[in-house]
């Protein structure tokens, strides 16, 4: 099975070069929403630069999971 972009690791930094990458998760009031959707959310993940401490990448773990219910369904149809 073919890995998914939002699997795949930042193994350099576009600043400094550096290649070591620590994964840190931003939740509580950071969670990411979708719009008009006021209950609930995800937590917004970091892959930031040991090195310099940038952050590189910023994502949500399972997107698919803002989608109201409904159009989680339409979606895999």
């Amino acid at each position: 099975m073919m890995e998914s972009y939002r699997d795949e690791f930042v193994s350099l930094c576009p600043y400094c070069g550096g290649t070591e990458m620590i994964e840190a998760c931003q939740n509580g009031y950071a969670v990411v929403s979708a719009t008009g959707n006021k209950l609930g959310g995800k937590p917004l993940y970091h892959s930031i630069c040991r090195r310099c401490g940038s952050v590189v990448r910023s994502y949500v773990k399972e997107p698919e999971k803002l989608l109201k219910r409904k159009d989680r369904n339409e979606a895999d149809i």
